[in-house]
């Protein structure tokens, strides 16, 4: 496709969907446990291109974006995405701004982001302005529903191919977890850092004790040990849990009201955002730019697939992405265009325009279970 001349292109129509994916076997973290994840696409057309957006989140989202944010973005010129994101924000002033809005402002975005960039026939993460050439990743599973072994097959396996850090989850069962810890480092030796995520399922005194249980084995990130919410406990933990442990917490964060909040209790070593939740690729650069004028290093949750772009663009200290066990199943699946690891990192295509992604319609029909 040849590059835009410049000129003004409307957004000419907006489809959305939304697919029931099953998982591959049961899954749990410390306080949630399912079956099946939803993809909701979002599909965008003008100046004879279509593109595509997405988010992780529920068939309701894909309701609020038919009803609530389609009308708002047809006929817009597509060229003006910061423009369009300002007004969708305005649109749920009353309607409640954090959760289902939110994911479903964050998958209209990725969209936009994606029709501009191919009307200029330009990768995304050029349009956005290239800071580097691939982004770090670490795998992630390591589901508390897992036996042992297959826990340590799957790290075990992320570390064969090259992927220098992996994350497992903890906190279900509190009283196999130091067990369950110590057999993960068993299988990925010592050469590879080992993550664990709570996912706010311990209490503070809990989550100190564990900290202290986990260093010993080597781990060196602790993702929400205690709630996210308990920015206090998050605190104690940063300030009082061992040297070398990192504290990180953000992926619920659904606008940067919520990130400064949590960079002023000075919760987290590391922040997390995730771009399918807080407001898309601008909600993205914002939490990016937001971090980096704290000087707190950055890391994206989940959707390799949506993160790569613009993880790739950012200026601030970015850390790694999530290679996350659900998402790159999925993406997988239904993308053309998917990144595949490269001794630890994904790197965009530098020659395929926008996210480099094409939905592979045939394939996801089976998993459709809703569209508009």
């Amino acid at each position: 496709m040849s590059a835009h001349d410049g000129s003004a292109a409307a957004v000419e129509r907006v489809s959305v969907s939304a697919y029931t994916i099953p998982t591959d076997a049961p899954e749990a973290d410390g306080t949630y446990q399912w079956d099946s994840t939803v993809l909701v696409l979002v599909e965008v057309a003008g100046g004879g291109a279509t593109a595509i957006g997405f988010t992780y989140a529920d068939v309701s989202t894909a309701r609020f974006i038919h009803d609530h944010l389609a009308p708002l973005v047809i006929d817009r010129d597509a060229f003006d995405v910061p423009a369009a994101w300002v007004a969708m924000w305005r649109k749920v002033r009353n309607l409640g701004r954090p959760g289902v809005s939110a994911m479903a402002i964050s998958a209209v975005d990725a969209a936009l982001w994606d029709l501009k960039a191919r009307l200029l026939a330009l990768p995304l993460f050029k349009l956005l302005g290239g800071a580097r050439a691939a982004a770090n990743i670490y795998g992630s599973g390591g589901f508390t529903s897992y036996s042992i072994k297959r826990l340590q097959d799957q790290l075990a396996g992320w570390a064969a191919q090259g992927i220098p850090r992996v994350k497992m989850k903890v906190g279900t069962h509190p009283e196999v977890d130091r067990e369950r810890v110590s057999a993960a480092r068993h299988a990925i030796g010592h050469s590879v850092e080992l993550f664990v995520d709570a996912n706010g399922a311990y209490d503070r005194k809990q989550a100190l004790a564990f900290a202290g249980e986990f260093a010993a084995l080597g781990v060196t990130w602790f993702e929400e040990p205690v709630s996210s919410d308990d920015l206090v406990g998050l605190r104690v933990l940063r300030n009082r849990g061992p040297a070398g442990m990192h504290i990180a917490a953000g992926e619920y964060g659904y606008d940067l009201s919520y990130f400064k909040r949590m960079l002023e209790a000075g919760a987290v070593d590391v922040l997390q955002a995730d771009a399918s939740r807080c407001g898309g690729i601008t909600g993205f650069l914002k939490v990016a730019d937001l971090c980096e004028a704290c000087g707190l290093p950055f890391s994206a949750h989940c959707a390799p697939a949506l993160h790569l772009h613009p993880a790739c663009a950012i200026t601030a200290d970015f850390r790694h992405l999530e290679y996350f066990h659900d998402h790159t199943r999925i993406e997988a699946m239904l993308f053309d265009g998917v990144a595949t690891p490269i001794n630890g990192t994904l790197r965009p295509n530098p020659v395929r325009p926008g996210l480099g992604l094409e939905f592979k319609q045939k394939d996801a029909e089976r998993f459709k279970t809703w569209s508009a």
